[in-house]
């Protein structure tokens, strides 16, 4: 295991997620700043704030099940794009961009839970 989360791929992934869900968000509707806006935010901030927590912990059991809570907020975080792309707060390109970046740290996250589970 690494020994710092820093070093993990799945954290440095979703971080640039996240550094792209803010600078996309920024473009959407004032209207939208204490609603959707601020949902997908936390939803992608909680993606690599779970990963740091749960590799902190020191205990395999403990970073599987925080590694679990981050694929659930991709999922939180894939649907609210389909939400902003419905309502044309996103261009299709924009979308797509960051349903892959979303995509690419569920397939990370789910190798590294599968690798972790093998070794306990």
């Amino acid at each position: 295991m690494a020994s710092h989360y820093k070093d993990l791929i799945a954290w440095q992934k979703a971080m640039a997620m996240v550094l792209r869900v803010y600078e996309a968000t920024e473009q959407f509707p004032k209207r939208e700043i204490f609603s959707l806006t601020d949902q997908i935010r936390r939803a992608a901030v909680s993606v690599p704030s779970n990963i740091a927590e749960g590799q902190a912990h020191f205990h395999t059991r403990e970073f599987i099940r925080f590694l679990r809570h981050s694929r659930g907020s991709l999922a939180e975080l894939e649907t609210q794009i389909l939400i902003a792309k419905g309502l044309k707060y996103l261009p299709e390109s924009q979308a797509e961009q960051l349903l892959n970046d979303a995509a690419e740290v569920s397939r990370i996250l789910s190798g590294l839970i599968s690798s972790l589970a093998a070794k306990s």
